[in-house]
């Protein structure tokens, strides 16, 4: 077995090869620490907290309106949430009427939206109030029937929950919600109106869905990886089992990264719930907020994105801040620089690794070992029970360690398939094996490394992009001829979006006039932040833009700048 997978004898004490994964439904979690742990935090919301039991109340009023609505076992259920009290009782109250979970990003512009709601076919949507009108105008376009909106001020403690109306209105977003429109409902209202007893669903945990998660591929379409009840729990189990020394009922874990990307919702969420952990929840990132809250719930694990530990340690008065409460971060969605993990565990004095992971596989499959040897620029070793193989992307056969080629995992979190897609899903699964369209390789010692990227997905800020996505909006542009855009350095975001232009004859337009027209249909962080005009692409023979051609170039650039700097140094 050692020979086969070299990384086993890599693995921290206490980590087993393999785990016994409990035959439940996902929501088991929430009522297993209700039980247990029934007066423990488990979420707290800017000094408001709500307790285990409190929160499965919630969630199961909830669970008892929907079904009373309508949703039957196996409906979409739609979450536009972000993280707050209500985007953690609508997630596990859906999974308690039988429902899948569809997690929708609050960034979508009303064209995103449209598309995944009419995919998912989810007729039903939680929604936050500010969001309200974007759901609105694409509900006769899609199978939408139910809207149910959330008010953060509901959650709010005294007295912010008097001023956020106020503020809502000062800042210009306050909504006006019809009260009387036929198919919308308060979350409030319902959870008052209906009693904690959801009627039971039979739930098969190793078939029946638990999520859809949107994710992308080569050719840019947007797709929803299936992932079981049984998908989700091994991949809590797995992480829970990684992390090591977890004590139930006693940990307290930041919530930052966002729920409804699948990294945040398994490693944040999904592991809170199941160690009856508080998790203390921030909406969206602010490094000053994010550093009050450090300091005032001393939290003992922080999972995060590279992104996040940037801004943290580059803060002016990081050294004004106590951090010594944090004993574990996991990094994941982007490479972890070696400089920032350094930085970053001398000021906190706690370990912070990289890993690797998928929407595809719930998400994660890798990572370097908590408590062990780690090595820089390796992604770390296959969790339990989690299979890695380098394979000739040609042919699929395995290769040698040190041989470039795809990275294949399998293992008990590798998603069913796409939604609707039994191509794209034949693509992919081979036997069992996920194709992850990485490429990588691993060394004698049973690491793994990502070297490249078969799809030209770019990720900022742990947010995937692609190409062609951006690109079709560019092209809707009546002044632009062609486009092509890749991912580029950034020393912040990982990578941000470069866009190459070709205009029209006669035509004119400035990059504030792009940056505009591409802030109208797309989430702000797929939006290119830098552009450049040429009189044409490179293409090949058949005349596809290659934009392999402009990755090499902007490379080039690069190496001349960093030659030209050590010279004068």
């Amino acid at each position: 077995m050692g020979m086969d997978k070299p990384w086993l004898r890599h693995y921290p004490k206490g980590v087993p090869p393999t785990l016994s994964y409990p035959d439940v439904p996902l929501f088991h979690y929430l009522l297993d620490a209700a039980e247990r742990a029934p007066d423990r935090p488990a979420i707290g919301f800017f000094g408001k907290n709500l307790t285990y039991a409190e929160v499965a109340d919630r969630a199961k009023r909830l669970a008892r309106a929907l079904q009373a609505l309508g949703v039957q076992k196996g409906d979409r259920v739609a979450i536009m949430l972000p993280n707050c009290p209500a985007s953690v009782i609508g997630y596990y109250g859906a999974l308690l009427a039988g429902a899948v979970v569809v997690q929708t990003n609050p960034l979508y512009t009303e064209r995103e939206l449209e598309h995944q709601l009419a995919d998912s076919g989810a007729e039903t949507i939680l929604v936050l109030d500010q969001l309200f009108p974007r759901v609105w105008n694409v509900r006769g376009k899609t199978s939408l029937r139910r809207i149910i909106t959330v008010s953060l001020k509901d959650d709010l403690p005294f007295p912010k929950n008097v001023l956020y109306p106020w503020m809502q209105r000062r800042q210009g977003q306050w909504v006006r919600i019809p009260k009387d429109a036929d198919g919308v409902w308060r979350l409030m209202d319902l959870l008052r109106a209906y009693p904690p007893e959801p009627e039971p669903v039979a739930i098969d945990p190793r078939d029946d869905l638990a999520l859809l998660q949107y994710t992308g591929g080569t050719t840019g379409t947007p797709k929803a990886a299936m992932l079981t009840h049984r998908n989700l729990v091994a991949n809590t189990e797995q992480c829970i089992a990684w992390m090591g020394n977890v004590a139930y009922g006693q940990e307290v874990i930041l919530g930052v990264l966002p729920f409804f990307h699948v990294y945040g919702m398994t490693v944040v969420m999904n592991f809170a719930v199941r160690t009856a952990a508080k998790m203390v929840l921030v909406p969206k990132f602010d490094v000053n907020e994010v550093l009050k809250r450090i300091e005032k719930e001393r939290p003992t694990l922080f999972p995060g994105a590279p992104t996040i530990y940037v801004a943290l340690i580059n803060h002016p008065d990081i050294r004004r801040y106590d951090l010594s409460s944090i004993k574990a971060c996991l990094s994941g969605s982007a490479p972890l620089p070696v400089d920032v993990q350094q930085k970053f565990e001398a000021l906190t004095g706690g370990r912070l690794v990289e890993g690797y992971g998928l929407t595809e596989t719930s998400p994660v499959t890798h990572a370097n070992p908590i408590d062990g040897r780690r090595v820089a620029g390796s992604i770390g070793v296959p969790w339990p029970d989690t299979d890695c193989r380098i394979v000739d992307p040609q042919t699929g056969q395995p290769l040698p360690p040190r041989q470039i080629g795809e990275v294949a995992v399998r293992g008990p979190q590798v998603m069913k398939g796409y939604w609707n897609q039994p191509e794209q899903t034949a693509a992919v699964l081979r036997d069992g094996w996920l194709l992850t369209g990485d490429l990588g390789y691993m060394d004698e010692d049973g690491y793994f490394y990502i070297v490249d990227r078969k799809k030209d997905m770019i990720i900022a800020g742990g947010y995937n992009i692609y190409p062609r996505e951006v690109e079709e909006v560019l092209y809707e542009h009546p002044a632009v001829r062609e486009a092509a855009v890749i991912g580029v350095p950034d020393p912040y975001r990982g990578e941000t979006v470069k866009a190459f232009i070709v205009l029209k004859d006669g035509a004119h337009v400035t990059e504030q006039e792009l940056d505009a027209f591409c802030r109208q249909r797309l989430a702000a962080y797929k939006v290119p932040r830098i552009y450049e005009f040429r009189q044409e692409l490179p293409k090949s023979a058949v005349g596809k833009v290659l934009r392999r051609v402009l990755q090499e170039e902007e490379r080039g650039k690069r190496e001349e700048v960093a030659a030209a700097t050590s010279k004068e140094s």
